[in-house]
C-alpha cells in the first residue's frame, strides 16, 4: 500500500473518531501513532510520540497562550467588564436598536482584553441579553447579537487563534495582531450598520429605551470602565512599539489584569484561584489538541499527503483565488461540526503547503482563516457561541430562535470576508506600517 493511501486512510479514521465524539487530541494522536507505526515501525512511532509532546510543551513562544488566558479569566472573574455595557448603553442607546449596538461595542472592547470568543459571549449573555429582553427586543436579535459579537474575540488582538497560527505558520504574531485590528473594527461596524438598518425598517424588533441620562451619570459610567482600556492599551501598545514581544505581552497582560483588579478592590483569593483554575483547564485542553495535531502533522509529512494535495492543486490550477475558495468551503463545512481551535490545527498540515505554493501572504491568509473560524462559531449544528448563549439563558429562548437570530450576522460576516479577500489592504495596512 502506498504511503499517500495510508495517509488518507488515517484522515478518514480520524474523522470517524471525531464524529464518535472522541476528544480531538486523543483521536488525532491515536491515528497518528498507528499511522506512523504502519509507515515506519513501532519503535519509531514510540520515539515520535514521546519526543513531540515534550518539545511542544517546552516551546517558549507558546507560553503566551496560558498568560493571555489568565489575563482574560482574571478580568472576567474580577468583574472588570461589569460597567462596560452600562457605559456603551448610555453612549449608544439613542441609535435604532441601541442596546444591540451597545452590545457590539462592549463585546469588541472585552474581546480585546480577553482574546476569547467564549469568554466574551458568556459574559454578555448574562449582562446584555436579559436587558434587551426586558425592553421587549426581538429574542432572535437579542441573542444573535451577543453570539455574533462574541466572535470578535478571535479577531481583535490579542487572540489565542493568532498565537497558534503564528506558531504553526512561523510568521510574526505581532504582525498578525496588527492585521486583526482593522478587520475586527470593520466587522463591528458592519454589525452595527446591519442592526440599525433592520430596526429602521422594522422598529418592533427593538423598541426605544429611555435615553435621559445626565452628564454626571455618563461621566461616572465612563470612569468605571477605565480598567479594560488600561489592560488593552498596555498590552497592544507594548507589542506595536516593540517594547516587548507578543510572548512577553501575555505575562504583562496577566500582571496588568491582577494589578488593575487590585486597584479596583475586586481582587480576592477566590477570584485568583478561579482565574488560575480556568486557565489550567483551558490550557490543558488546548495543548492536548495541539499535541494531537502536531503528531498528525508528522504523520502527514511522512505519508506525503500535503505534497500530494499541493500537486493536485497545481495540476488543477493553484491560483490564489482557487486556494482561498477551497479553504473557505472546507472551513465553513468543518465549522458546522468542530470547534475553531480543532479546525485550525487539524487543517494546517495540509492547507499551509497549498498557501505557500500559491504564493499567498501568510499574514493576510491567517486573518482570512480566523474570519472563517469566527463564522464557524455561529453555524449549526455545532455553533459553540450559540450553545453558550443557550446555556446562559436556559429555557427563556429556544435554540431555533438563537440560530435564526445569528443568521443575519452570518450573512454580514460573509460579506466582510469577501471584502477582506478582494481588498487585502484592509488587513495588511497596519502590519505594513511596522516594517
Amino acid at each position: 500500500m502506498e504511503n499517500v493511501t495510508i495517509g488518507f486512510i488515517g484522515i478518514g479514521a480520524g474523522i470517524v473518531l471525531l464524529l464518535l465524539r472522541v476528544q480531538i487530541g486523543v483521536a488525532l494522536g491515536l491515528v497518528s501513532f498507528i499511522g506512523i507505526a504502519v509507515l515506519l515501525n513501532m519503535r519509531a512511532a514510540w520515539g515520535i510520540i514521546t519526543a513531540i509532546p515534550f518539545n511542544f510543551v517546552g516551546d517558549w513562544n507558546l507560553t503566551a497562550i496560558p498568560m493571555f488566558l489568565l489575563m482574560g479569566f482574571v478580568a472576567s472573574e474580577a468583574g472588570l467588564s461589569s460597567g462596560l455595557f452600562r457605559t456603551m448603553r448610555m453612549l449608544l442607546s439613542w441609535l435604532p436598536g441601541g442596546l444591540a449596538v451597545a452590545s457590539v461595542g462592549a463585546s469588541a472592547v472585552l474581546a480585546a482584553a480577553s482574546g476569547s470568543s467564549v469568554a466574551t459571549s458568556s459574559a454578555f449573555a448574562r449582562i446584555a441579553t436579559p436587558e434587551m429582553l426586558r425592553y421587549r427586543y426581538d429574542p432572535g436579535l437579542a441573542t444573535g447579537v451577543i453570539a455574533a459579537a462574541g466572535t470578535l474575540g478571535s479577531l481583535i488582538p490579542p487572540s489565542i487563534l493568532m498565537v497558534l497560527y503564528g506558531y504553526l505558520a512561523e510568521v510574526s504574531v505581532a504582525k498578525l495582531f496588527a492585521a486583526g485590528v482593522m478587520p475586527g473594527i470593520f466587522t463591528a461596524l458592519a454589525f452595527t450598520v446591519m442592526i440599525v438598518l433592520r430596526v429602521i425598517r422594522k422598529p418592533s424588533l427593538a423598541p426605544k429605551v429611555e435615553t435621559g441620562f445626565t452628564r454626571e451619570e455618563v461621566l461616572e459610567a465612563v470612569k468605571d470602565t477605565w480598567a479594560l482600556p488600561v489592560i488593552i492599551v498596555g498590552v497592544l501598545a507594548g507589542i506595536f512599539l516593540a517594547i516587548f514581544t507578543p510572548t512577553e505581552a501575555g505575562a504583562v497582560g496577566a500582571a496588568l489584569a491582577i494589578v488593575v483588579a487590585a486597584l479596583k478592590r475586586s481582587l480576592t483569593w477566590k477570584v485568583l484561584l478561579a482565574g488560575f483554575r480556568q486557565t489550567l483547564i483551558s490550557t490543558a485542553s488546548i495543548f492536548m489538541v495541539v499535541i494531537g495535531t502536531s503528531l498528525l502533522g508528522r504523520f502527514m509529512a511522512l505519508s506525503g499527503v500535503p505534497g500530494f494535495v499541493a500537486d493536485a492543486f497545481i495540476a488543477w490550477g493553484s491560483s490564489p483565488l482557487m486556494v482561498i475558495l477551497a479553504v473557505s468551503l472546507l472551513y465553513l463545512l468543518l465549522g458546522c461540526f468542530l470547534d475553531s481551535i480543532g479546525i485550525l490545527l487539524l487543517t494546517m498540515p495540509i492547507i499551509l503547503p497549498m498557501a505557500n505554493e500559491a504564493g499567498l501572504d501568510l499574514i493576510w491568509f491567517g486573518i482570512i482563516l480566523v474570519k472563517l473560524l469566527e463564522i464557524g462559531l455561529l453555524t449549526p449544528p455545532v455553533g459553540l457561541n450559540v450553545y453558550i448563549i443557550k446555556g446562559a439563558l436556559g429555557d427563556r429562548v429556544s435554540l431555533t430562535t438563537i440560530f435564526r437570530g445569528v443568521g443575519w450576522f452570518v450573512v454580514v460576516d460573509l460579506l466582510v470576508l469577501l471584502s477582506l479577500i478582494f481588498i487585502p489592504g484592509i488587513t495588511l495596512w497596519l502590519p505594513g506600517m511596522m516594517e
